[in-house]
């Protein structure tokens, strides 16, 4: 009994295959139904855990894409937090003295404030890549599976 293989890449969801049942895949002209019906459990269940295990692994890049684009909306955040001490820093230093460091803070903010829009917006990329959390090539491999199984029996 074999366990697919397969990278941990986002873009590459590829499922290996070990080298599968022991007996022969293609039905013999004198098998039994009982030795049929047995190759056909026991292709059903490496089926099944391939679609499993492909399933798992795109789950798993989905949720680290997720992840990062919410690090990033979490650092955006922060950095608009800081921004707007900075903004009031500016505003108390310009009421209090007409003097220039009140320029320097509000260069600060429109830092801060710009540094912010990019996460923000760098964010909004990962989480909407990421999105929806569905294990879209286990669900395109199992209707393949059905149709397959479908033209079986109409033959």
């Amino acid at each position: 009994m074999t366990q697919p293989t397969g990278s941990t890449r986002a873009d590459d969801l590829s499922v290996t295959h070990g080298p599968g049942p022991t007996t022969s895949s293609a039905p013999r002209a004198d098998a039994g139904v009982g030795e049929l019906l047995g190759q056909l459990t026991e292709q059903v269940s490496h089926l099944v855990r391939d679609e499993v295990q492909l399933a798992k692994m795109d789950l798993a890049a989905k949720g680290k894409k997720a992840g990062v684009g919410i690090g990033m909306f979490s650092g955006a955040g922060l950095l608009a937090f800081f921004g707007v001490a900075a903004l009031v820093t500016t505003a108390i230093v310009a009421l209090s003295a007409a003097v220039p460091a009140w320029l320097a803070a509000l260069i600060v903010a429109v830092v801060l404030f710009a540094a912010a829009a990019v996460l923000a917006l760098m964010g909004k990329k990962e989480v909407q890549q990421a999105t929806p959390p569905v294990p879209q090539a286990a669900v395109d491999g199992i209707k393949q599976d059905v149709q397959a199984v479908k033209e079986g029996f109409h033959r």
